[in-house]
């Protein structure tokens, strides 16, 4: 039997950027490979001191799991080391379409809007990935992978598994930021998306606080109708907590409940 580990990783970025990696192996045996979600948002996933929001504890929870079903993950943080605006400039992709700004958003910060979701789909799906699968004990397959993240990165995750479904078997989507674009755009980008073969289990969150919430909220829902008149019905599930604010402490909770969906699909 292998004990935990948790091993830091650098990786080259575009612009001469380094980014760093974090790789959550839990125990397994000698022998046993591992399915994989791969997450962004690194920093905030394994403990609260390097967080400034709070941790998903996701060592917990995988630990739950392997208790629960005796299933576990491999769990692959990719961290955001820069500003807010670089973040959301960094998992918002442009090819999805024209950008719908808030009439309340100031100019100066319109300008500092620049998508390069792109970059980070290839630096997940053409750097990291093989990295991880050389190195750590991954059972490779798309049904074995998995990619999550909560806000810009509930945009991006819902982006890269729906480019990719070769590769990726579910998407965790937590308050995804999807009011960012024109309607229209978003639901043609959606539509072209959508495959008859090897559709992903597509896990939808989205708390109703008032405020930034509240305003995802309403698109997510509307997402999910849109999705469920031309997806299949066991691959679609959307989950709404009202009461739930944008915060790390709400997709702590529903990190579980979606780890333990994507295992159950093994």
């Amino acid at each position: 039997m292998k004990n935990e580990e948790l091993t830091t990783l650098k990786f080259s970025y575009p612009e001469g950027q380094e980014r760093t990696v974090r790789v959550y192996v839990p125990a397994h045996g000698d022998d046993e490979t591992l399915p994989v979600i791969y997450m962004t948002d690194g920093q905030n996933l394994f403990e609260n001191e390097i967080s400034s929001f709070g941790s998903w504890h996701t060592r917990e929870a995988v630990a739950a799991e392997r208790k629960s079903s005796g299933k576990a993950a491999i769990i692959v943080g990719l961290f955001n080391d820069g500003s807010p605006v670089q973040r959301t400039n960094e998992l918002t992709p442009a090819s999805i379409g024209k950008l719908a700004f808030p009439p309340e958003m100031p100019e100066e910060a319109r300008r500092l809007m620049d998508p390069q979701g792109e970059s980070f789909d290839d630096f997940v799906v053409n750097t990291v990935m093989p990295a991880v699968e050389e190195s750590f004990p991954v059972k490779k397959g798309r049904e074995n992978t998995a990619f999550c993240g909560s806000s810009s990165g509930g945009l991006q995750s819902f982006f890269t598994v729906l480019s990719h479904p070769d590769k990726f078997a579910s998407a965790g989507v937590f308050s995804p930021c999807f009011m960012l674009y024109e309607g229209a755009d978003f639901a043609g980008w959606l539509h072209g998306k959508i495959k008859t073969e090897q559709p992903p289990y597509l896990y939808l969150y989205s708390g109703g606080a008032e405020g930034l919430e509240q305003v995802i909220c309403l698109v997510t829902d509307m997402t999910s109708k849109m999705l469920s008149s031309c997806y299949p019905a066991d691959k679609l599930k959307t989950v709404i907590k009202r009461e739930q604010e944008h915060c790390e402490a709400a997709w702590e909770t529903v990190f579980a409940d979606f780890l333990h969906d994507f295992l159950s699909l093994n």
